[in-house]
């Protein structure tokens, strides 16, 4: 089943799009996996597997609505920064974190992964695919303070060792959470 999933984000995250109108780069096309929200029962597991402390920097890299920002604000009282490409998804993380009061805790870029500094944070969480968490992963190395955890959910960063993998079931399936320590074991 679990092949299944990754087969069918893969699939869909292949697909060519309509051409542009333009010679520009469009957003989807700097996008690095689909969006694909995390069940709220994995959010939390996630940011617990992390280790997430009162006034760490959570970054979730690919934010979509928000809900790790939202999170990680509310119950583990971090300070959390989201990056996403997506200008709908940017509005709709931004108007989900008004919702909740917690402007002086949350934050979304509207940006790309990649280029994206990571100095000031804790905890890095990402839900993309294994190929973009390998297009990441010398950004991460470079930026990444000691100490400095990276939680990825269901997709490994290849050539890393992890700390620990946590299992969790949701949704009818079962999610593997790996934990990574800056600088990590290879």
């Amino acid at each position: 089943m679990r092949t299944l999933v990754a087969l069918s984000l893969l699939a869909s995250w292949l697909l060519p799009a309509a051409p542009a109108a333009s010679a520009q780069p469009s957003e989807t096309s700097k996008s690095l996996a689909p969006w694909v929200p995390t069940p709220p029962e994995i959010v939390d597991k996630l940011l617990e597997a992390g280790e997430v402390k009162a006034n760490e920097v959570v970054y979730d890299l690919g934010a979509g609505d928000g809900r790790v920002l939202i999170a990680a604000a509310k119950k583990f009282k971090a300070k959390a920064v989201g990056v996403e490409i997506s200008p709908k998804l940017v509005e709709t993380a931004l108007q989900r974190i008004k919702e909740e009061g917690l402007e002086d805790r949350c934050t979304v870029i509207k940006g790309d992964l990649r280029e994206v500094d990571l100095s000031a944070a804790d905890v890095v969480v990402l839900y993309l695919l294994t190929s973009s968490n390998e297009l990441l992963r010398p950004n991460l190395e470079k930026s990444l303070k000691p100490g400095a955890r990276v939680v990825s959910h269901d997709f490994e960063v290849r050539g890393w060792n992890p700390v620990r993998v946590v299992l969790a079931q949701a949704h009818g399936r079962v999610h593997s959470i790996y934990v990574y320590k800056m600088p990590v074991s290879k």
